[in-house]
């Protein structure tokens, strides 16, 4: 009776928070409370794996349909990152290269397997004109917001990413709900939305006039992610330019591992980072994740379960994102391919019961 009593208390307990989970927007499709119900749901079976541009190019290749991923462990990722940069300037191509059409194409395609979608979006300059990484101006926050000299720019903007959201529907002609990354790693300055390229309220005002205008073309398919880079100190730190529990849905942060001689700086960074976000998440009811993470070009053969694994496994995390494969850049990647020295722990991986892929999410 007592092992009943326990299991049912826990299935209760599920089930409550489950349902408690909405999104911040009180307009969202049903589909969007759906997505958050599984991000939540999910957690308590394992942690999802989630690549990004996983099915668009990799490891020297650039054709359609591959996936690096399911080369090496015989499975597709669970959660598939997408890049909207150079959108918003018309543009028919990504700034990594892969036309916006093809996105969303695979957008539509992982959506009908039950997997997640999860968009970033490098904005490219409005004031100087040049790319997200142009940090030669204090005033490009201020620049874009209302009373600005680029507001109107930006506002045509903020209208093409409103209707490449729009644009997302499945089969039935329904809207595909997405987690959406916005002016990511703002606790860092290396954007020109960072730390000190703009003050506390610019940001925030940044953060909510992005989402009031999408809300106000009609997008309504989307969870926020908020997503600082790592290394933060404390919970005020983390929270200081928090936009309001009334706008995002997920907590995250940004943490790559240094080399082979950075595992223990990077280990001690996600435990860190970990203690700091989960009681935020738990006390705000969001859902938390490890954003970005990676180390790049894999130097330790049994990096995923002697490093990352042991890094992330005890927390109550819906999903990692690691980085891309460049096609054309032969060290700049994330993931295993074929070959490469980490692929047969990469397997050992997969295997793992809460190591959750595409078909264990269907």
């Amino acid at each position: 009776m007592k092992n009943i009593l326990l299991i049912f208390v826990c299935f209760l307990l599920l089930f409550t928070q489950v349902f408690a989970q909405k999104p911040a927007d009180i307009n969202a499709t049903k589909a969007t409370v759906d997505l958050s119900k599984k991000l939540v749901s999910t957690t308590e079976k394992g942690i999802m794996i989630g690549h990004q541009d996983d099915l668009v190019y990799g490891h020297s290749w650039n054709v359609d349909g591959v996936s690096d991923v399911k080369q090496t462990a015989g499975d597709f990722p669970a959660v598939y990152g997408w890049e909207l940069g150079d959108l918003e300037l018309g543009r028919p191509a990504s700034l990594d290269g892969v036309d916006f059409a093809n996105i969303k194409n695979k957008i539509k395609w992982v959506n009908a397997q039950g997997g997640i979608n999860v968009i970033s979006w490098h904005c490219n300059n409005p004031l100087t004109g040049k790319n997200a990484w142009d940090v030669s101006s204090k005033l490009v926050v201020k620049s874009v917001l209302p009373g600005g000299e680029k507001n109107e720019l930006f506002v045509k903007m903020l209208d093409r990413l409103a209707d490449f959201f729009l644009s997302l529907k499945d089969e039935k002609g329904e809207l595909i709900p997405v987690v959406f990354r916005p002016w990511h790693e703002h606790t860092g300055s290396w954007f020109w939305w960072g730390k000190n390229l703009c003050s506390k309220d610019e940001y925030v005002a940044l953060w909510k006039y992005t989402v009031t205008q999408l809300q106000a073309k009609g997008v309504h398919n989307i969870l926020y992610a908020y997503s600082a880079a790592g290394g933060f100190n404390n919970s005020s730190e983390y929270m200081d330019r928090f936009p309001g529990v009334g706008i995002v849905d997920l907590l995250g942060f940004d943490e790559y591992q240094g080399g082979i001689s950075g595992k223990d700086n990077y280990m001690k960074s996600i435990a860190k980072g970990m203690s700091i976000l989960l009681p935020i998440a738990k006390v705000n009811n969001k859902i938390a994740i490890l954003s970005e993470t990676g180390c790049e070009s894999l130097p330790d053969p049994k990096w995923w379960t002697e490093t990352l694994w042991p890094a992330i496994k005890d927390y109550p995390i819906a999903y990692v994102l690691f980085w891309r494969n460049a096609h054309d850049k032969p060290t700049h990647y994330y993931m295993p391919f074929p070959g490469e020295a980490s692929a047969a722990n990469f397997r050992d991986f997969e295997k793992i019961d809460r190591t959750l892929f595409l078909r264990d999410v269907r």
